[in-house]
């Protein structure tokens, strides 16, 4: 066999040891990809990542109420206390605002299911 044929024994053993490298590299990829938390994607978070809560305040019966989480938001909503003309608070914003005009509490809505009556 010469040099330049592909089946030499110098050409296969590159060719095994690139593979070899291809691969360990592939599967080291892997593993960071897997520990790279995408918000917004369909993985779950790694185990003991702490979720930030968002954080509202609403008027209820002319008084403000909160600081409320996502669960007790919802449940308010369920509960029909909240409406799309309660106003509400959030950090951040300036000044209270009717619930249909903030897009965090308006997300918080889309997901709350429907009454069964």
């Amino acid at each position: 066999m010469n040099d330049q044929n592909f089946f030499s024994i110098d050409r296969l053993v590159e060719f095994g040891m690139s593979a070899a490298i291809a691969q360990q590299m592939v599967n080291s990829m892997n593993q960071t990809m897997k520990g790279i938390y995408v918000p917004g994607s369909i993985q779950s978070m790694p185990a003991g990542t702490a979720v930030p809560q968002a954080i509202y305040y609403v008027a209820l019966d002319g008084r403000q109420t909160g600081p409320l989480n996502d669960a007790e938001l919802t449940r308010l909503i369920m509960d029909r206390k909240i409406n799309k003309d309660t106003l509400a608070w959030m950090p951040g914003m300036a000044a209270w605002k009717p619930v249909e005009q903030i897009p965090a509490i308006l997300k918080v809505i889309a997901l709350t299911p429907p009454p069964l009556a």
